[in-house]
């Protein structure tokens, strides 16, 4: 199980590859991914005990230097997100559909987390940035009342503030946009 993560986003891939060296050296941390994506970026996700994550996350970020756009670190992760950022979600209803779109990464991460753990709801995608111009969104289901509530979390959750491109809540809408989305 995931207690905690760290999300770094750089916006050099050279600096990224080396960064990401430098989270693995540092501490006990395992590596979920890193990789690159639009536009030029660099996105490392990586989990661990939360002291380890900490140092870690700090080794890679002084490492980045000026090319850190952003980071997280998030104890206790709902494992929600974690399955949506691998696109291995699964949800049974299509209810109402609720999308966050951020201009960073980290903004996204931190808002589908905050979602999901304010309302009942099923976490879909958690899209990183690659191939929509280093922009991000979070797509969510559920109850209207719920999804409503977990995208206001999700987009007031003081680390995803000043990053919002967009939301919207779709009560009920047709098949074929879950669909599209997946």
């Amino acid at each position: 199980m995931l207690e905690t993560i760290g999300f770094l986003e750089l916006n050099s891939i050279a600096k990224g590859v080396e960064a990401a060296d430098a989270i693995l050296k540092t501490a006990e941390v395992r590596l979920l991914f890193a990789k690159a994506g639009c536009p030029g970026k660099y996105y490392i996700l990586f989990t661990g005990e939360v002291a380890a994550v900490k140092s870690s996350m700090e080794a890679g970020a002084r490492i980045g230097g000026a090319n850190t756009v952003d980071s997280c670190v998030i104890p206790r992760v709902h494992p929600q997100v974690i399955r949506a950022i691998n696109l291995a979600s699964e949800f049974e209803t299509v209810g109402a559909l609720g999308v966050m779109e951020f201009f960073s990464v980290t903004a996204s991460v931190y808002a589908a987390d905050a979602a999901v753990k304010a309302a009942e709801v099923d976490l879909i995608d958690v899209r990183l940035g690659t191939g929509i111009g280093g922009k991000s969104f979070v797509v969510l289901t559920g109850e209207v009342a719920a999804v409503r509530a977990a995208v206001e979390a999700g987009i007031h959750n003081k680390n995803a503030e000043g990053m919002l491109v967009s939301q919207v809540v779709i009560p009920n809408p047709r098949r074929e946009i879950f669909d599209s989305l997946i």
